[in-house]
């Protein structure tokens, strides 16, 4: 199973945005330097979580700031936003199995229900999970860190 680093990706946007968004203009390239990631790659996953409603962005000189609570974000949310077909490719089934055998004619079946199954068990996990969760986290790895 994979969930691509657009994911990862986009909840560091977030946290940052949750952070800094209110005192600093936060662009992409900013977000780039801090993800490590090309500032393109980043507006087309700021793009998405604006599309999905969790960020507001300022049209020219740019800065997103997050357009809903953190609560009301789900990393379900997340993964849907930046990996729309994610769910339904997460695990895939062989095309094209015999028809003149048993097991090849059934395969897909049988397969699709233990698969539904996890699909819906992945779903239900990263909806439990919401970015206010994963701030707090952050800031208790903050309050952990010694002083410099």
């Amino acid at each position: 199973m994979h969930i691509s680093t657009k994911c990862s990706i986009a909840i560091h946007c977030l946290v940052f945005i949750s952070e800094y968004g209110g005192q600093t203009r936060v662009t992409s390239e900013l977000l780039g330097r801090s993800t490590g990631c090309n500032p393109a790659a980043i507006r087309s996953i700021i793009s998405a979580l604006k599309k999905d409603h969790m960020l507001h962005v300022r049209t020219g000189t740019g800065g997103a700031t997050l357009a809903c609570p953190l609560e009301e974000i789900t990393l379900y949310r997340i993964y849907m936003a930046v990996e729309p077909d994610a769910l339904e490719k997460l695990i895939g089934i062989h095309s094209m199995p015999s028809q003149l055998c048993p097991v090849g004619r059934n395969i897909h079946d049988v397969l699709e229900s233990s698969y539904c199954k996890i699909r819906n068990d992945l779903k239900a996990s990263l909806q439990s999970v919401t970015m206010k969760e994963i701030v707090n986290s952050y800031h208790q790895k903050l309050q952990a860190e010694p002083e410099s």
